[in-house]
């Protein structure tokens, strides 16, 4: 498996192509980069990758909380498929072939079978363009009150009848509604990407990577069943103090669960 972790892991300060620089030197694989707003970024991304004999692990598509994909004023959704095009886009510049994708969010306004139709058109609209630059759209659980069960989430994948249409495992998220192991099983070669975090289940907090209650060796075990060997991209807030030092400690993070 390889290691990685996201862009915004890195100390601020640092340029685009100095962060790529300590991320080679921490010993990381590549870098999850959000969605730029240009071409030329995306590509620079890509370019400053390259040169550091890294890769782009995938592109956080970013916006799906502003501009939910469930939403259902027409002309939010609307926008917020066109968000998603454009992270396709800058996955392709930039020289990967996934992205993140919040598929739907449940409020108040939202009701939960009102999203799951809406989000499952929004994705269906966006199919031709991932399948043409051959990206796939990778939905993740992050606390939107959506696709609560993977049961649930595998049969939205499926409706979507598209190999470019999977998920991405964030393992500290779901302990707010189960056990990692348990979705494994359920969705298997579904699983497009890999995020590591830990959670601490009695607080109900993030917590730093080895210290919650994540079941790690566990974890790997199902994921290694499962036949994945993809990424595992760390996503973390940095140290205010010492950043570099986070990344390095990330990385070692990293290959002690792969490890394992």
């Amino acid at each position: 498996m390889k290691k990685s972790t996201t862009y915004s892991s890195l100390p601020g300060h640092l340029s685009m192509a100095e962060r790529f620089v300590l991320a080679r030197e921490a010993g990381l694989d590549g870098l999850q980069i959000p969605s730029f707003e240009s071409q030329a970024e995306a590509e620079a991304a890509g370019q400053a990758a390259a040169d550091n004999g890294l890769q782009v692990s995938s592109v956080m598509g970013g916006s799906h909380w502003k501009l939910p994909l469930s939403s259902t004023d027409e002309a939010v959704r609307e926008a917020g498929v066109e968000g998603i095009r454009h992270a396709l886009r800058v996955a392709s510049w930039s020289g990967t072939d996934c992205v993140l994708v919040v598929p739907g969010v449940v409020d108040e306004d939202t009701p939960y079978h009102a999203a799951f139709e809406l989000a499952g058109k929004s994705m269906r609209e966006l199919l031709p363009l991932a399948e043409q630059l051959g990206v796939t759209m990778a939905i993740e659980n992050v606390w939107n009150k959506f696709l609560l069960s993977p049961l649930e989430t595998r049969d939205f994948i499926d409706a979507c009848d598209s190999p470019f249409v999977k998920f991405y495992f964030d393992v500290g998220n779901i302990l707010l509604y189960g056990y990692p192991h348990h979705w494994v099983e359920v969705l298997g070669k579904r699983i497009a990407r890999v995020h590591i975090k830990d959670f601490n289940n009695a607080t109900r907090q993030f917590v730093a990577v080895l210290t919650g209650d994540v079941d790690f060796p566990r974890v790997m075990n199902s994921l290694r069943g499962a036949g994945y060997d993809g990424w595992l991209t760390s996503e973390l807030s940095p140290y205010k103090q010492f950043p570099e030092l986070f990344v390095h400690e990330t990385a070692a993070h990293l290959q002690a669960i792969i490890d394992c």
